[in-house]
This record gives C-alpha cells, sequence and structure tokens, in this order.
C-alpha cells in the first residue's frame, strides 16, 4: 500500500528495497541505544520512586522523527532489550523492572511514540503550534499509563498526582519547548535542501 508519509525518516529512506529494509533496521537500533542513554540522564528525587530522566524528550523525538511503526518499533526494541536483562532501564534491566513503579510510564512510551509519530505523518511536526500539541498528546499517553500503574501500586489517591505528575510538569515544558523549536527548523533545513514529501511503501 502507498502512502504519503511526510516523516524526515521517510524522506531520507532509501528507494532500494534492500538498502531501505536496512536503514529501518538501523534506525530502530540507533533509536533504542538512543532512548538508553537517555535513561542515564536522570535526577532522583527524594519524594518520589519515578526520576526525572531524558527518556520522555527521547521517545517523542523518535516518534516525530520516524513516524508511527518505526517510532513504535524503537520503544519496542528498547523494552525487550530491558526485558531480556540489559541495564537500558534508568535502575537497570530486567521483567521486575516493568512491575516497578517506573513501570506504566515505559509502556507508556509505546503509545506515546505512535501518536506522536502519526501526527508527525499529518504534518504536525512542521509548524510550533501543532508540534507542541503533539508533543502534549504524547506526553497524556505516557502519564495516561504511568499513573495508571502508580495507582495500583499506591492507591487511588491524590497522591499518585504528587509523585506522579507534579515534579515533572516544568522538565516537560522544557523538553517540548525544545521539540517545537528543533523540529520545525529540521522541516526548513530539509526544504531550503530540495527535499520534499515522496511515497513510502508501507507494509
Amino acid at each position: 500500500m502507498m502512502m504519503t508519509n511526510n516523516t524526515i525518516a521517510a524522506l531520507l529512506r532509501p528507494s532500494e528495497k534492500t538498502w531501505a529494509g536496512l536503514y529501518d533496521f538501523g534506525l530502530i537500533f540507533a533509536g533504542s541505544f538512543l532512548i538508553a542513554l537517555s535513561a542515564k540522564v536522570r535526577f532522583l528525587l527524594p519524594f518520589s520512586p519515578v526520576p526525572i530522566t531524558g527518556q520522555t524528550f527521547a521517545v517523542l523525538m523518535i516518534g516525530a522523527l520516524l513516524g508511527s511503526r518505526r517510532g513504535s518499533l524503537t520503544v519496542l526494541a528498547y523494552l525487550i532489550q530491558g526485558v531480556a536483562g540489559m541495564p537500558v532501564f534508568t535502575f537497570g534491566g530486567g521483567f521486575a523492572v516493568l512491575f516497578g513503579p517506573t513501570g506504566g510510564y515505559l509502556i507508556g512510551f509505546i503509545p506515546a511514540a505512535y501518536l506522536t509519530g502519526r501526527l508527525a505523518e499529518k504534518g504536525w511536526d512542521r509548524r510550533i503550534g501543532t508540534t507542541i500539541l503533539a508533543m502534549i498528546i504524547g506526553n497524556v499517553a505516557i502519564y495516561t499509563c504511568g499513573l495508571f500503574w502508580l495507582a495500583c501500586l499506591m492507591g487511588f489517591s491524590t497522591k499518585v498526582f504528587t509523585v506522579g505528575v507534579y515534579p515533572f510538569v516544568i522538565g516537560d515544558l522544557l523538553k517540548i519547548t525544545l521539540a517545537s523549536m528543533l523540529l520545525p527548523l529540521g522541516w526548513k533545513l530539509l526544504e531550503s535542501a530540495g527535499l520534499g514529501s515522496k511515497p513510502e511503501n508501507r507494509t
């Protein structure tokens, strides 16, 4: 099925099938490595079991740059690496991490990358206003999954918001602001180089 996918990764994708497959694999591998690195950029909070990390920014940017399919597969590859025991999570690796306080946020990365990528495919990452909205929607997906799991562990009360939302709002606003500047700028640079939309074969 031929579709026009207006993402930066789609524009740079080789047209030859073999190279295109290697390109996709390389993006997914590199993206999962980037998320792992961002997990180590952390700030521990004395009153919350959930640390501040760079993962949210990495996941949402990967979704916007790679698109819904590659973005969500990248996050899935990252989670598989962590579940397999590789120390890619903020607190190491292993299946047990998914049952800890950060487990819901980790699972939420998948729909967040997909939604951000899907909106990018519709051109939302080309303008500051719509980029902000796309990043907010991605953040909401992460918070929804994260808070639900925190509530299962801690009980459904306002304390969940105290430890799972409020400490991260300022950081998320800064990440959204940065993304809203970088993504439209990237498109302007591509357009100045004469690159435009092209069809991509999605299977």
